[in-house]
């Protein structure tokens, strides 16, 4: 029964592509929103779909829109993802300037901005697909070459192109974290643009799960004191959060 209940919520999901557990509740009245939810999970180990605030999308969806590597990147550390998606969407006011980058982590990011008149510079490709379900935020997108494993664009370009165009925050993330090295990603042209949007911005926030601390990528894009707000999940050691207050840096 329950894995016949399973299989028809992933039935749904992959018809609808998207489900809230208020609709998912409408299917299955006599079912509590613990047991539903409790199904989502199972379902989110298996790969089948991914949890998003308030419910789930369907893994077939992601591939289609955003393609394999990406919809399996977003796949991985949902909670913490989520979690620092949401507590960045809070810093947006209306009228605000901000770059945001193409990560996974700004794809969460980008399904919390609130629907305010604001301007968002991005180079993702499935960010800016969900920033367009905001009727009142303006988006701008950087072409360039589509990096496939996280959906962003990289262009030689990218100076000229914001050459005349400030950012109030830059809203960024990395793949990787040591105080030793700071902030890094696998892409040299990817580290030179973040280095030139970072210089747009009046104030870097850096969002960074806990999963990344610990790891090197070969290019290094900031340092520490090269930002001025951490935006991390749960798991943060509390040691590296206090090293990080320790340079003035707010943590969230």
């Amino acid at each position: 029964m329950k894995r016949e209940r399973i299989e028809q919520i992933a039935a749904l999901i992959d018809k609808r592509g998207l489900l809230t557990l208020t609709q998912l509740a409408e299917f299955f009245p006599k079912v509590s929103e613990m047991t539903l939810r409790r199904d989502l999970f199972q379902l989110e180990e298996e790969g089948r779909i991914v949890r998003v605030r308030g419910g789930a999308k369907s893994i077939k969806d992601l591939q289609k829109t955003s393609g394999v590597p990406y919809a399996k990147n977003t796949n991985i550390n949902v909670d913490e993802k989520q979690t620092i998606g949401a507590k960045a969407s809070t810093l947006i006011d209306e009228g605000a300037s901000v770059f945001v980058d193409g990560g996974t982590t700004a794809l969460y990011f980008a399904k919390e901005i609130p629907d305010v008149a604001c301007t968002v510079f991005t180079t993702g490709i499935a960010v800016a697909q969900e920033l367009s379900k905001k009727k009142n935020v303006t988006i701008h997108l950087l072409g360039g070459i589509l990096k496939k494993d996280n959906l962003s664009t990289i262009t030689a370009v990218a100076p000229a192109y914001f050459e005349d165009v400030n950012f109030e925050l830059a809203i960024i993330s990395a793949s990787a974290f040591t105080p030793e090295n700071g902030f890094s990603c696998d892409s040299l042209m990817e580290a030179e643009q973040l280095k030139m949007l970072r210089s747009k911005a009046k104030f870097t926030y850096m969002m960074l799960d806990s999963s990344k601390i610990g790891k090197v990528m070969p290019y290094s894009f900031a340092a520490i004191d090269d930002i001025s707000v951490l935006i991390t999940d749960e798991n943060f050691p509390e040691s590296l959060k206090s090293f990080f207050k320790s340079k003035n840096i707010v943590v969230m």
